[in-house]
C-alpha cells in the first residue's frame, strides 16, 4: 500500500505538486529532476510555512525552526535557499548578497549588522554580507556583519567567519584561528545549465 501511494505522488509530482510549490514558492529554483520531490517540499515545509504563518514572508520554504529576518534586504541566486536548514538564523537587516548554489549547515548564523561597541542602543557601521556562487557552509557557522566569502569555498562546521575568504578553498577552524586550504580543481556542477522548477 505505501509503495501504491509513493508511485501515485511520484507520478504527480512533475506536474499537480510542482504546479503548487511554485506557486507557493515563487523564489524556489531548485533542478526539475535529482534534486527532491516536490511532495516533499510541501510536506517539510508548507503546513507551518504557509498555515501556521512562520517565516511566512519568505518566498522559498524555509524550515520551521529557521528565522530569516529582513527578506526584502536578501538578493539571492538559484540552487540557494537561505533557512531551509534546521535551526538557522539570518538577520539580513544589513543586506546578504547569495551566489548561485549556496548551502547553509544547521544551527548557524548569518547576521549582517551588529551593535556599535560604545553604545549598545545603536548599529555599527559595519553591515552586510556577501556569499559568492557553489558555497557551502557547514553546521554551526556564524558569519558576522562585513564578512565577504568568494566562489567555491567549503567552510567546515564550527567556523566563526568576518573579513574576506578567498576564492576556491576550504576553511577549517584551527586551534585559534582559521586554516585556507586551497583546492586543487574547478567545482563541477553548474547549476545553471540544469532545467529548474
Amino acid at each position: 500500500m505505501k509503495e501504491r501511494i509513493k508511485n501515485i505522488l511520484i507520478a504527480l509530482d512533475d506536474s499537480l505538486f510542482r504546479f503548487v510549490v511554485k506557486l507557493a514558492y515563487p523564489a524556489y529554483e531548485r533542478p526539475r529532476r535529482g534534486y527532491q520531490y516536490n511532495f516533499k517540499i510541501l510536506s517539510s515545509y508548507f503546513i507551518a510555512q504557509k498555515i501556521l504563518r512562520i517565516n511566512a514572508a519568505v518566498p522559498w520554504p524555509v524550515h520551521f525552526t529557521s528565522k530569516v529576518l529582513g527578506v526584502e534586504h536578501i538578493e539571492k541566486g538559484i540552487c540557494c535557499d537561505p533557512g531551509d536548514n534546521i535551526g538557522v538564523y539570518i538577520n539580513a537587516y544589513g543586506g546578504l548578497k547569495l551566489g548561485n548554489n549556496v548551502n547553509i549547515g544547521q544551527n548557524s548564523v548569518i547576521t549582517t549588522t551588529n551593535h556599535y561597541k560604545y553604545d549598545h542602543r545603536k548599529l555599527s557601521t559595519t553591515k552586510g554580507v556577501v556569499i559568492g556562487s557553489n558555497v557551502w557552509i557547514g553546521a554551526n557557522c556564524s558569519i558576522v556583519a562585513g564578512s565577504k566569502i568568494g566562489d567555491n569555498v567549503t567552510i567546515g562546521a564550527g567556523c566563526v567567519i568576518r573579513g574576506e575568504i578567498p576564492s576556491n578553498c576550504t576553511v577549517i577552524n584551527s586551534n585559534t584561528s582559521l586554516s585556507f586550504i586551497p583546492k586543487s580543481k574547478d567545482y563541477e556542477w553548474d547549476c545553471t545549465k540544469d532545467e529548474l522548477i
